[in-house]
């Protein structure tokens, strides 16, 4: 028997194009991409979704929240499932979405960060900081590039590169730049509009470092799999 199509409504359509901008920008990098979505209630009734997804290359998990209209636990069952990014993008209209039918997910989507305990650290640059802080590295990464003898030219010499520049930490910070890159790539480091609440911020707990940010956080491990203790969640509420 086929399960019910579950739907969702989100608080108004702005959220639901947010949601549809970073999910478009997931698939952008992998046309295959999959996300973890969870979706619950507080006791005040406001319901919330986070959607988790993993571009390739950054080596960091994506969270984009949106705010639902209302949450009730009677009628509602709490959400969590790994779906496809794509199917979720084309399900949005207006301001609701169909969940569509779970896939098999990928091994980062077992290993979320943890819901609670999370410590500001201080240190953290402001958003015209970090997004010239990405430039630079950006244009050096393209220099060394283009001074490469043609024999060395090689996707692995690329990667290497790449890899030494991207793992260079954030000023005083120890956040790795690939996370702020991946926060400006994903539509993160925009400006807050006048008026607007909330800022830029730096997060600890656990094995994991987050870069919050009023349209989604960035989240990286700061150890082995082996070293940490964090275990797969049920809810997330950024």
């Amino acid at each position: 028997m086929t399960a019910p199509v579950q739907t969702l409504l989100l608080a108004d359509a702005r959220e639901a194009a947010d949601l549809a901008a970073f999910l478009g920008r997931l698939l952008h990098y992998d046309r295959a991409a999959a996300v973890r979505i969870q979706a619950g209630g507080a006791r005040d009734g406001q319901g919330s979704l986070a959607v988790f997804g993993r571009p390739p290359s950054f080596e960091v998990l994506a969270i984009r929240t949106a705010r639902l209209a209302g949450w009730d636990a009677g009628t509602v069952a709490a959400l969590d499932a790994t779906v496809s990014a794509g199917e979720l993008l084309d399900s949005i209209e207006g301001a609701s979405l169909a969940v569509p039918a779970a896939v098999t997910g990928p091994p980062w989507a077992g290993l979320l960060p943890p819901r609670g305990g999370w410590q500001e650290l201080p240190g953290l640059p402001g958003v015209p900081e970090m997004r010239g802080a990405v430039a630079v590295a950006v244009a050096e990464f393209r220099a060394r590039d283009e001074a490469l003898p043609q024999e060395s030219r090689t996707r692995a010499e690329r990667d290497r590169i790449g890899r030494e520049i991207w793992s260079r930490t954030l000023g005083g910070t120890a956040l790795p730049l690939r996370a702020v890159h991946a926060a400006q790539s994903l539509g993160f480091l925009r400006p807050v509009p006048q008026g607007a609440h909330g800022g830029a911020a730096l997060l600890a707990a656990g094995g994991w470092l987050r870069l919050r940010t009023p349209y989604g956080s960035i989240a990286v491990r700061t150890g082995g799999i082996g070293g940490l203790t964090v275990t797969p969640t049920t809810r997330h509420h950024a």
